[in-house]
């Protein structure tokens, strides 16, 4: 059985395709979820894909992910800005956290500069749509290669 990535997406992600494309693009959350699946299988692991417009709802999911995954990619959307709850849950995860946002939150309000979730990743990838996704995909096989190797 192939090792788990969880990948975890936060508030109004279930609306892609269709709110602000021109920021978020054209792609639907099925679309990205597809995406995962091929880039994820190609590299030898399963996904877990996830949406929740709830805070609480998502601080559980990074729990499971404590037991459950070899590793996590969380957009938190707009949490990323605000939740402390779920830092603190990513901060007691002991799998690698890869941090993914469509668009490049830097190019954006200044509110969305800061992110809780940076603290508990490994690193972040923002700014290239759906391909932020694949990326964080390899960029965490990699990173659980390595850990393996070493």
């Amino acid at each position: 059985m192939a090792q788990t990535i969880q990948i975890l997406n936060g508030p109004n992600l279930n609306l892609l395709g269709t709110r602000e494309p021109e920021i978020y693009g054209s792609e639907t959350l099925d679309d990205l979820h597809a995406r995962c699946e091929r880039k994820a299988k190609a590299l030898g692991y399963e996904v877990v894909f996830r949406q929740s417009n709830h805070e609480g709802e998502l601080v559980s999911w990074v729990q499971e992910a404590r037991e459950r995954a070899a590793g996590l990619i969380v957009n938190a959307g707009a949490f990323t800005h605000t939740s402390v709850a779920l830092l603190d849950a990513l901060l007691s995860c002991s799998v690698p956290i890869v941090e993914v946002h469509l668009s490049n939150i830097f190019r954006r309000e200044p509110f969305r500069h800061r992110s809780y979730v940076s603290k508990a990743a490994k690193g972040v990838i923002c700014g290239f749509g759906g391909l932020g996704y694949e990326l964080a995909i390899e960029a965490l096989a990699t990173s659980l290669a390595e850990a393996k190797a070493g």
